[in-house]
């Protein structure tokens, strides 16, 4: 089995799909529509086989959650860049474009080697090798 993919909730779908296809190499889809349900939506798909689904509808309501403390539910999800050089690189590359990052580049007790970053809506990336 495989995570197929997973869905965030978000205001600026174009926004939010420039920054995975930019930063992430990401590839989108083209915009799904339903005018019934007022939804849209972008799958971004990466080399590994998993996707994004990004997804904007009115009236879904803002998170409840600080973000940065933890709290019970999805609290981030992690993208493999291959090597340490390029977790550092990369979150260099988002701090000078103005990216928070939440967590500096190191070593974890469970032998990662990541980051962590906050996209342009406040979801935690972690960055690792």
């Amino acid at each position: 089995m495989k995570i197929e993919h997973i869905a965030i909730w978000v205001r600026d779908l174009e926004k939010m799909r420039i920054f995975y296809e930019k930063y992430f190499d990401g590839k989108s889809n083209e915009k799904y529509r339903n005018e019934k349900k007022s939804f849209e939506s972008y799958f971004i798909s990466f080399d590994s086989g998993a996707r994004l689904e990004l997804m904007q509808m009115p009236n879904i309501p803002d998170s409840k959650n600080n973000i940065y403390e933890q709290f019970i539910g999805l609290i981030h999800f992690a993208i493999s860049v291959g090597n340490t050089q390029t977790v550092d690189s990369l979150t260099e590359k988002l701090n000078n474009d103005g990216y928070e990052i939440v967590g500096q580049p190191r070593w974890t007790g469970d032998g990662y080697y990541e980051s962590v970053i906050l996209d342009p809506e406040k979801n935690r990336i972690e960055i690792t090798n």
